[in-house]
């Protein structure tokens, strides 16, 4: 579809699924810190063994359903909004006819937390591809209550091993951070918002002076901009929108004493055109509907992933990211 070449810089159907495969965000709950705390608090979710096991599972068992477009399989590793995005990424490529080649997820480190109870969660540094496809995975696995299974919570992923900055204690185990936690730049609860004006109102939106220029935030709400305007010169009128989701955050401390903080955006897009074949599913949006699903109008529905450093002074920086369209609407 022409009209999603307007969309953000970082455009991409690169995903987990989408190279081989790769749930839901919730927040950290009343896990608190022992660096907060004065002393050490809580247990370790697992054991490093114990993490081995689940991403080895999670990578088998994640590529036998891509083989098979088999987005019910999804949901015995993955949960909201992991399994969103990769169910549509099977669907993109059932419609495109592609098949996703096996891929062998390589752990380079696991970030493993001491809670206080649920959701249970940890971290793996991961790595996926060769030479110029290589990307580093934040994965991020949550088990929502004792003896449930462990899921595929979030996997932004960029160019660099963005969990090296975590802080580990003498026994190996990682330090969460409150989503309300004071001393940084900002509290990793306030970040999704704070993101979402941004890129709906630009950098002079409330909270938007929080995180730092670059191609996730202030170069994203500039390539908007443009798109909008290279489409009004087709005949279409686009409308982009970011709001904060139900899935909340997770937050690392740093060896800065800052923290890495993963959280979600929704994205709604609203095209319109009175001509017609001006719009057409197609790009990223193939398979979520019939090609000619909209005449006039069309609405989409993106999730996007993302992973911030914050600083304990100064402004937060977007990191890592994982995209994809979930749903589209037309008439």
């Amino acid at each position: 579809m022409a009209a999603r070449t307007a969309t953000t810089a970082s455009v991409t159907s690169s995903l987990l699924v989408a190279a081989a495969l790769s749930a839901g965000c919730s927040g950290g709950g009343n896990n608190t810190s022992s660096a907060e705390q004065g002393e050490p608090a809580g247990t370790p979710a697992l054991s490093r063994a114990q993490a081995e096991q689940v991403l080895a599972s999670y990578s088998d068992r994640a590529n036998q359903a891509a083989r098979r477009f088999n987005g019910t399989a999804l949901s015995t590793i993955e949960a909201d909004p992991q399994l969103s995005m990769d169910v549509a990424a099977l669907k993109f490529r059932r419609a495109a006819r592609q098949r996703a080649p096996k891929v062998e997820f390589t752990p380079t480190a696991y970030y493993i937390p001491r809670l206080t109870g649920y959701p249970h969660w940890f971290a793996s540094a991961v790595v996926s591809g060769k030479g110029k496809q290589t990307l580093q995975y934040a994965m991020l696995f949550t088990q929502a209550r004792e003896g449930a299974p462990w899921l595929l919570a979030a996997a932004p992923y960029s160019g660099e091993d963005v969990l090296n900055r975590v802080a580990l204690a003498p026994d190996g185990t990682a330090t969460p951070v409150r989503p309300d936690a004071d001393g940084l730049a900002v509290p990793p609860e306030r970040l999704p918002r704070a993101h979402a004006a941004l890129l709906t109102e630009g950098p002079r939106a409330s909270g938007a002076a929080l995180l730092a220029d670059g191609a996730k935030t202030s170069e994203t709400y500039k390539a908007l901009q443009q798109g909008e305007k290279t489409l009004a010169g087709r005949g279409v009128t686009l409308s982009s929108r970011f709001s904060t989701t139900p899935y909340g955050v997770y937050a690392l401390r740093t060896k800065d004493r800052g923290a890495l903080v993963w959280y979600v955006l929704k994205q709604n897009e609203a095209y319109s055109s009175s001509k017609p074949g001006a719009l057409t599913v197609g790009g990223d949006l193939l398979g979520l509907a019939p090609a000619r699903a909209a005449t006039t109008r069309m609405d989409t529905t993106v999730l996007v992933q993302y992973l911030a450093t914050v600083p304990p002074k100064g402004r937060a920086a977007v990191a890592a990211m994982y995209r994809k369209a979930v749903a589209v609407h037309g008439s």
